[in-house]
């Protein structure tokens, strides 16, 4: 049984980034992502913003899990400044890492031209049956993720769901 290609499964985004999370700028990069999701199959339960603190990160990955989302998607916060954190906090949540889809994305990112890419800190992995995949922030970066995204995550997901099994 697979699932049908139009309904993946359910998405959340997480943007990390104080200014958003403070209202002081426009969240530019959770549109984009939300519709490159739902474009793959995802139904997306939204965006959340919140502040680059480990704490604050690990507590919307946490609740993502809990609630049952099949792929949370963070983006921003991978780098190596101070306060790039992501993965520090997402490194806490994980069960499981995958580092092929972080590989696959710093590999396509530096194939791309983005030279950042090649010190994206960004994990990927598995936290209960939830699938966690760090981008980093830039609308570049952003689709460029989720175009190498797209031809792995449905089939992590199939796998996650138990439907390849018969």
């Amino acid at each position: 049984m697979e699932r049908s290609a139009q309904r993946l499964g359910r998405a959340l985004v997480v943007i990390v980034d104080d200014r958003v999370a403070h209202g002081e700028q426009d969240d530019n990069s959770g549109p984009l992502v939300t519709e490159l999701l739902e474009e793959v199959g995802f139904i997306v339960d939204g965006t959340v913003a919140v502040e680059g603190e480990v704490v604050d990160i690990r507590a919307a990955l946490n609740t993502a899990v809990i609630g049952g989302v099949d792929l949370v998607v963070t983006v921003g916060g991978t780098g190596v400044s101070p306060r790039d954190v992501t993965p520090d906090a997402t490194q806490g949540v994980l069960d499981r890492p995958i580092h092929g889809i972080a590989e696959a994305l710093r590999a396509s990112g530096l194939a791309a031209g983005a030279v950042d890419a090649g010190i994206s800190r960004g994990l990927s992995g598995v936290s209960g049956s939830t699938l966690v995949v760090n981008l980093a922030g830039s609308r570049s970066a952003v689709r460029d993720g989720m175009a190498t995204l797209s031809a792995l995550v449905p089939y992590v997901i199939e796998q996650l769901s138990g439907l390849d099994e018969e």
